[in-house]
């Protein structure tokens, strides 16, 4: 009966160890994910403003994508750079965006797709 008993308390300790595992994994995912969705964001803040509101919808769907995560962007990354720069930031914001897409799902990965989507429209007008 004892061995009974320490075996159902010991397989209990295992599954909440297991669980409290999960969980942690899970917010580590959505920490780095934050971080990621900042940078980008704050690397389109210091882009150039010319691409017909683009850049400032894909912004606005990253910080949709915070929110959801329950996050905050920090507001880095004011000021402008020229338009070949501008460019190169845009790529680069594409680039974190897609790297954090990886670990998402719902309605964060709904508004991301969404920010990739319109980095892609401002990349193509000239």
């Amino acid at each position: 009966m004892t061995h009974k008993l320490y075996f159902r308390y010991a397989t209990l300790l295992s599954t909440l160890l297991l669980a409290f595992g999960l969980v942690t994994r899970g917010h580590a995912q959505n920490n780095s994910a934050l971080a990621t969705l900042d940078e980008a964001y704050a690397t389109l803040a210091q882009a150039d403003h010319d691409y017909k509101g683009h850049r400032a919808k894909a912004m606005k769907q990253i910080q949709l994508a915070v929110k959801e995560l329950g996050g905050r962007i920090s507001g880095k990354g004011r000021g402008h750079e020229p338009q070949g720069t501008s460019d190169a930031q845009l790529k680069a914001a594409q680039v974190l965006l897609q790297q954090a897409s990886t670990g998402l799902t719902g309605k964060p990965l709904k508004h991301v797709n969404a920010a990739i989507t319109q980095i892609s429209v401002a990349l193509s007008i000239k």
